[in-house]
């Protein structure tokens, strides 16, 4: 359905957001015209898993193509800003060689106007192909002076994983920790986040990660500073419009409308402008 479609979407309100994590690559149009429908203004797009293993390198500078090119165009249909984050996943990492291909790419997308920086890097199975991977990222986005935009297991031990994600950061004195964003993050992993100085990312999905319960509860417990909300939406049970519909619940809740903006607005603006590329 063309750029003129909207659709009135259940359980949520008009208010501002930005989706700061969204695999739109995965979703139809209509998910674009319900999330402006909501008040989306700019939504950001990492590099991720595409449903199955890539074969070459050849493949993701293709792919590096759509989320520099295709996909911003898309979103302005319909008033929306797309940016985009650069990586090869970690659920594609353990092989080494394609790794190191792929890594070689990311230089050629980096001066693209909507690049926000390196992304969504990380672990998946705490490998150590993985981990070798994760500190080459790192080093190509202290080297490019880069925003750095992580992904912490799920498969796999989350807490294990996280300390081994924050330990690799550390590592690296290049990199400024107000300038990486560790998405994911649960009860168990969100203290140890704050306290290294990171930006945290909770995931609203449908049966895993985090439900909207739970990140006002961790919002309520935790405070507001240095906290985003993303839906993450991608191939599986996930929904586009999970930030607007837990705003609606934190104010059901009874919480300021100042607070709500911040989370869902606030807090995304500030991380993101730290890229000169973030406009709005």
């Amino acid at each position: 359905m063309g750029p003129g479609r909207v659709r009135a979407s259940k359980n949520t309100a008009f208010m501002r957001f930005i989706e700061p994590h969204a695999h739109m690559v995965s979703r139809t149009t209509d998910d674009y015209a319900d999330l402006a429908t909501a008040g989306c203004v700019a939504l950001c797009e990492p590099a991720f898993w595409a449903g199955f293993d890539r074969g070459s390198a050849d493949g993701f500078r293709d792919y590096f193509r759509q989320l520099t090119e295709y996909e911003p165009r898309r979103a302005s249909n319909y008033g929306i800003k797309h940016f985009t984050w650069l990586c090869i996943n970690p659920k594609e990492s353990e092989d080494m060689a394609l790794a190191a291909d792929v890594l070689s790419v990311i230089p050629e997308f980096m001066e693209c106007s909507n690049v926000l920086g390196i992304g969504e890097i990380g672990l998946n199975k705490n490998s150590r192909n993985e981990i070798k991977v994760l500190e080459q990222h790192v080093d190509l986005a202290a080297s490019h002076d880069q925003l750095v935009l992580v992904h912490t297991p799920h498969l796999e031990d989350k807490h294990k994983g996280t300390r081994l994600i924050l330990d690799v950061i550390k590592n690296d004195s290049r990199i400024n920790p107000e300038r990486v964003m560790i998405d994911h993050v649960e009860e168990h992993t969100i203290g140890m986040v704050l306290d290294a100085g990171h930006w945290g990312g909770m995931t609203l999905y449908p049966e895993s990660k985090c439900s909207p319960a739970r990140a006002i509860d961790m919002i309520e417990r935790f405070g507001s500073d240095r906290l985003w909300w993303d839906a993450a939406c991608d191939w599986g049970p996930s929904v586009p419009l999970a930030v607007p519909r837990t705003a609606c619940e934190m104010r059901r809740r009874g919480h300021d409308e100042k607070l709500i903006e911040k989370v869902i607005f606030g807090n995304p603006k500030t991380f993101l402008s730290q890229s000169e590329r973030f406009n709005l």
